[in-house]
């Protein structure tokens, strides 16, 4: 059995596709909703979806869980309150390590390139104490993940208990289906994907950086599909421990995302810039690419979808197919 918490959001309803398709028990622990959020899992159900809320009592009936994802997470970067945000980042967290280091069960979590800030000290996944100090998140969602991580590295310190195998993953900018009730935090490619299907174009912020021309911000954009790759091998390989960056390693540009959903749309490129709102003034990332020596140097071998592709196969496949979910 295999619990992923979040199992019925983004990231984790594909991880739950594929495994599903491997023929693996699964428990999702994660809230359906009133909003269709369910469609995410309709093509592979899982044995149990259990209520967050229900979650503690759920493990205290000791289930043979040989394994646990846990991508669950307060996720909004413009999120505010605090005291929820960390029993929800922090707190669970800590209670699921400490679960499965009382059981001996594998624990996979999801941290995030927010913790990196601004990126001024680098993106280097050293999962070392002083490493992780030195590190400033932007906004309170990237903090409690970043306290999360710290955590974990202090833990590790004095060698106690901890689960047999262990990796926090900082996700950078995962795109793919099943991500359409994220809200505001719905990844560009949709939202531009969107603007051009419907004649407009593509509607980029400009630059508040000084010598940075509008359309140059970068990020390190990943198929949701090479994020489940690299789960699937850290489960196949238990030996395998340690906090990594998840992306492909190289930025791209939003010029260069919003042409290429301009020509899996089939659209002409076309780009209008506007001020960047208020409320992510300060906190917004202008560069993010993830140094992937950590992951490659503990035996990983995959190779990563590069944007155009990636972005040609989400349009034709799902956001212009008949059926969006995967």
């Amino acid at each position: 059995m295999i619990l992923i918490t979040g199992g019925a959001g983004f990231i984790g309803s594909n991880l739950q596709a594929a495994l599903a398709g491997r023929g693996h028990e699964t428990v999702v622990a994660d809230t359906l909703g009133s909003d269709g959020k369910w469609r995410n899992l309709a093509r592979h159900p899982p044995a149990r979806v259990v209520h967050p809320a229900e979650l503690d009592r759920f493990l205290d009936q000791h289930p043979p869980i040989e394994m646990v994802f846990h991508l669950g997470a307060v996720s909004e970067t413009t999120a505010v309150d605090g005291d929820h945000t960390w029993a929800t980042n922090v707190e669970l967290s800590r209670r699921l390590w400490d679960w499965c280091a009382d059981r001996g069960v594998r624990m996979v979590y999801a941290s995030s390139a927010a913790t990196y800030g601004d990126g001024a000290q680098g993106f280097d996944d050293d999962g070392s104490v002083a490493a992780l100090e030195r590190l400033r998140p932007l906004n309170l969602y990237g903090w409690t993940k970043h306290a999360f991580d710290l955590l974990v590295a202090r833990t590790l310190i004095p060698r106690r208990e901890h689960p047999p195998q262990w990796a926090g993953l900082k996700f950078f900018n995962v795109y793919g289906p099943n991500e359409y009730h994220k809200g505001r935090m719905i990844s560009v490619v949709k939202v531009k994907h969107d603007e051009v299907a419907a004649g407009h174009p593509a509607r980029l912020f400009r630059s508040d950086q000084a010598g940075l021309a509008d359309g140059h911000q970068a990020r390190d954009f990943i198929w949701v599909g090479d994020v489940v790759d690299v789960m699937l091998w850290l489960m196949a390989t238990p030996s395998v421990s340690g906090l990594f960056n998840l992306g492909t390693g190289r930025a791209r540009t939003y010029l260069d995302l919003a042409h290429a959903v301009s020509d899996a749309a089939g659209r002409p490129r076309a780009v209008e810039f506007i001020d960047m709102p208020a409320g992510l003034a300060g906190q917004y990332q202008s560069f993010t690419e993830a140094p992937m020596d950590r992951l490659r140097a503990a035996g990983y071998g995959g190779q990563f979808t590069p944007l155009e592709e990636g972005v040609g196969r989400y349009v034709q496949d799902y956001l212009a197919g008949p059926d969006r979910f995967a």
